[in-house]
């Protein structure tokens, strides 16, 4: 049977790219690229570490896309090494409400302590420190 390595992407619809953009890019730290893909129009993506999010406006999405796509349906995990009382501090400074957490869950690889927020579109995202 083939196999999988990695995810190279995943891709965000959301209402509003530059909120989204200044969202990730405050709270979370990444880095908004454009980039050309082969139909030259100009497309927007969320970059961190080896991960890349597509991001599509709502109701202009590219094709192929999935099936029900819809801003807020996304429920994200990002690892972290930084601590979570760090992460809280810094989601408190820019009044970014913690919905839960920390509390202990299980990740891919094992046990993580995790914390929740929403970005602007009401995706839940879950800032996870490993065990």
């Amino acid at each position: 049977m083939p196999s999988l390595t990695a995810l190279d992407h995943l891709v965000l619809t959301v209402a509003d790219i530059p909120a989204t953009i200044a969202f990730y890019r405050d709270a979370l730290g990444m880095e908004a690229e454009p980039f050309t893909p082969a139909d030259g129009t100009t497309r927007w993506a969320l970059k961190f570490g080896a991960q890349k999010i597509n991001l599509h406006q709502s109701g202009h999405e590219f094709e192929p896309k999935a099936g029900r796509v819809q801003p807020g349906s996304a429920d994200l995990c990002f690892l972290t090494d930084t601590p979570l009382d760090h992460w809280q501090t810094h989601l408190a400074a820019l009044q970014i409400a913690i919905e839960n957490g920390p509390i202990a869950r299980t990740g891919a690889t094992g046990p993580i302590t995790s914390i929740y927020i929403r970005d602007p579109d009401h995706n839940l995202i879950e800032i996870a420190e490993p065990a």
